[in-house]
C-alpha cells in the first residue's frame, strides 16, 4: 500500500490562510478543528479546507509546502481558485 502525502491550505475564521503538510488531510483537518492542531490555527477556529495537492513522496510534498508558504496571499488565492498551476506558482519564487 502506497502512502500519499499532501499539502493543504485551510481558511481560518478570521480569513487568514494556513498551509500545512499531512498524510491524512481529513484527519489533520479534524485535529485542527478540535483545537489540537498548529498553534496558529487554535486561535482562529474553525478552519475550512480550501486546497489540496497530493504527492507520492514526503520530500516532494514538503518542498511544495515550502514553495506555497513563500507565495503572497494574492498568489495563494489564485492557486485556490485554480488560476495558477503548480509549475507557475513554483516559478514565483
Amino acid at each position: 500500500m502506497s502512502e500519499h502525502h499532501a499539502v493543504y491550505i485551510v481558511r481560518c475564521r478570521d480569513g487568514s490562510l494556513y498551509t500545512g503538510y499531512a498524510v491524512d488531510v481529513e484527519k489533520r483537518l479534524a485535529t485542527h478543528n478540535a483545537g489540537q492542531g498548529a498553534k496558529y490555527t487554535r486561535a482562529r477556529l474553525p478552519v475550512v479546507l480550501e486546497y489540496t495537492e497530493t504527492f507520492t513522496t514526503k520530500s516532494d510534498a514538503l518542498k511544495r509546502e515550502y514553495a506555497i508558504k513563500q507565495l503572497t496571499r494574492t498568489k495563494k488565492e489564485q492557486l485556490i481558485q485554480g488560476g495558477m498551476t503548480s509549475h507557475e506558482s513554483n516559478q514565483q519564487l
